[in-house]
């Protein structure tokens, strides 16, 4: 069986690349053949092994969702416009091509939203019919509020695992800033230097170097990681003591690795993972002196409940697949 993927890939995102990752491995695992739409298909197909096709070429990406079975639409947070109304258009288009050429399709572990008015309306039109699996209890409110039905998953990147054999140091703090949302900037500074003031070696993490670096550097951190590779991203974080992130994919990394976290709450999605985490988050305007207490204090998140997201992660790939 093969099955074509569709997401944010290859676009040097690490919380991406790490979604990619894992969904290439479960679905081997699975027995079935993965095959992303990539924004770079030469260097995703190097990447994981796998099949991969053009995102934006309409005659490859028919061509992939035509000698598919199944499509997933996600990782990842793909359905929403507050980005642009672009991006909602595109995944939506998928989903469309996928459904005429008459393929199984899945909303797999996404979140969903923000969503316009509009958007709202264009979503619960096109996934009238779909099977939806989200990776957070506040998405499926949001589908309920559009008239639809969804079932509870997990974000992907939580089943992957460090390599084995790496050294943590419970000193050692992760930033992980996201170079838009500049309202954090500030709080986040002030949090590598009252760290750095308590002894703790900060490292300032770039997720997507592109869009990040330049923030992770004005951080005033002892280090800036700048990791294209998602398993070079998630060994760093399996290294430390604590993680501080407002890119998602820092905070889910840190769960698959066992790494207390505080996210920083610039999308209701960052919220959502938190909450079903039990994990403390912080609005953008974060108090450092709290931020900071959190870190010292290697407050943990409710271990249960991520043992029970890294389950439904691995469970929603066998009812994806399940004819």
């Amino acid at each position: 069986m093969r099955v074509a993927v569709s997401g944010y890939y290859g676009f040097g995102n690490a919380g991406d690349e790490a979604i990619a990752l894992a969904i290439t491995r479960e679905l081997r695992a699975q027995g079935a053949v993965p095959l992303l739409l990539s924004n770079t298909p030469a260097e995703t197909a190097h990447a994981y092994g796998c099949e991969s096709a053009a995102r934006m070429q309409p005659a490859a990406l028919l061509g992939a969702l035509s000698r598919s079975q199944v499509v997933l639409s996600g990782g990842g947070g793909l359905l929403q416009d507050r980005t642009s109304a672009r991006t909602l258009s595109y995944y939506l288009g998928v989903i469309r091509a996928a459904r005429l050429l008459g393929k199984r399709v899945v909303v797999f572990n996404q979140s969903i939203g923000p969503l316009s008015e509009a958007g709202g309306r264009r979503v619960a039109a096109a996934l009238k019919g779909v099977r939806v699996i989200v990776r957070d209890r506040g998405s499926l409110e949001t589908l309920r509020a559009l008239g639809l039905e969804g079932e509870l998953g997990g974000d992907p990147a939580l089943l992957l695992s460090p390599t084995p054999g790496l050294n943590r140091d419970p000193d050692r703090v992760i930033l992980a800033p996201r170079g838009d949302v500049t309202d954090a900037m500030g709080g986040l500074k002030a949090v590598a230097a009252r760290l750095r003031a308590e002894g703790r070696h900060v490292t300032a993490l770039a997720f997507m170097p592109d869009h990040d670096d330049a923030a992770a550097r004005s951080l005033g951190a002892d280090e800036v990681l700048s990791p294209r590779d998602p398993q070079a991203a998630l060994d760093a974080i399996a290294g430390a003591g604590f993680v501080v992130g407002v890119r998602l994919h820092a905070l889910i990394l840190a769960a698959a690795a066992g790494v207390p976290f505080a996210g920083v709450s610039y999308d209701p999605k960052v919220q959502g993972f938190c909450a079903d985490a039990a994990a403390p988050t912080h609005p953008t305007a974060l108090n450092p002196e709290a931020v900071s207490t959190q870190a010292l204090a290697r407050t943990a998140p409710d271990w249960d409940a991520v043992a029970a997201m890294k389950a439904r992660a691995r469970q929603s790939f066998t009812r994806a697949l399940a004819p």
